[in-house]
């Protein structure tokens, strides 16, 4: 098998050792009948932060930055809780949240706690932006 990433895709047909979930499960044993039989669990269905990774390693080499990007902040998000990520995600709604330091300190935190740096550096550019358009401000 070659090197260049490229080559990978599709993971599962040419990587398949690649393409497993964030519990370690591979993408073989993600059949109905072991879904059916219990012998497949919810975590077992999540993406791992690997494969994600490697997606972004395929993605760049390809000449796609900006999805090998989305790919590397996906890997980053595959740590942090979903009631976290889904108040994060409402934070960052124009008009949620009025003080532009509240969104400082959840990308210190995500920094800190799981270690998101890509993640925090895109909330750290939204504070920028919605500063600079003045979207902190209360809309409904």
């Amino acid at each position: 098998m070659t090197t260049d990433p490229r080559y990978l895709y599709p993971l599962s047909e040419n990587a398949p050792e690649h393409a497993v979930s964030a519990s370690g499960m591979p993408l073989e044993r993600l059949t109905l009948e072991e879904v059916l039989s219990g012998r497949v669990a919810a975590a077992d269905i999540r993406i791992s932060a690997e494969t994600l990774k490697v997606q972004a390693n395929i993605a760049r080499s390809a000449g796609r930055d900006r999805l090998a990007a989305n790919f590397e902040r996906g890997a980053e998000l595959v740590a942090v809780p979903q009631d976290v990520i889904l108040e994060t995600y409402e934070m960052l709604r124009p008009g949620r949240v009025t003080d532009p330091a509240v969104l400082s300190a959840r990308a210190e935190m995500l920094r800190r706690d799981y270690g998101a740096n890509a993640i925090a550096a895109l909330i750290d550019e939204a504070v920028a932006v919605y500063t600079r358009r003045g979207l902190f401000r209360r809309r409904y």
